[in-house]
């Protein structure tokens, strides 16, 4: 993904659009950490050397980790905040979160962004999650990486959904 990313105003709509999913009890059990501009390149150095600090990687890792937050303009995490011991199972809470990371992801291709839902082993770590000032009831639910692209993208090999005609 390349420049531009969204606007201010884009980014503010795109959380709009992320916060408008299912939420029983209003509870709005998520959140959301922007990283645009050089933090993206500062929250990528703190990665690369953490990943250093605890395995042995050659340079290809390494660029891989360096480069984390900016193959993309803009950098969303939704955060999946939980209110645990609520009427509202912690399930649905995680749900809707999940919900938010796709309506993020959708609502910028509607925009005419290249968009991509990424995990991967940060969103677990105990180091990373606290540098990202989680709290013990936060998960990373995504990051939703934004930008432009001249390319179109290619479609993955999927698996042929499962359907039963449930008969009772």
């Amino acid at each position: 993904m390349t420049e531009p990313g969204p606007t201010r105003e884009e980014i503010d709509t795109l959380i709009g659009i992320a916060s408008r999913v299912p939420d029983h009890g209003k509870l709005g059990p998520w959140r959301f950490l922007v990283f645009e501009g050089e933090v993206r390149q500062e929250i990528s150095m703190f990665l690369a050397d953490l990943w250093a600090s605890e395995n042995d990687s050659d340079d290809a890792r390494q660029k891989i980790e360096r480069t984390r937050f900016t193959r993309a303009p803009l950098v969303i995490a939704v955060v999946s905040t939980v209110t645990p011991d609520h009427k509202i199972p912690v399930w649905e809470q995680v749900l809707s979160a999940g919900a938010a990371c796709q309506n993020l992801v959708l609502g910028a291709q509607a925009m005419g962004y290249a968009s991509n839902w990424l995990t991967e082993w940060y969103c677990y770590h105990p180091k990373a999650q606290k540098k990202l000032g989680l709290s013990e009831h936060e998960r990373v639910a995504g990051f939703i990486h934004i930008g432009s692209s001249e390319d179109e993208p290619v479609e993955r090999v999927r698996p042929v959904p499962q359907v039963d005609r449930w008969n009772g």
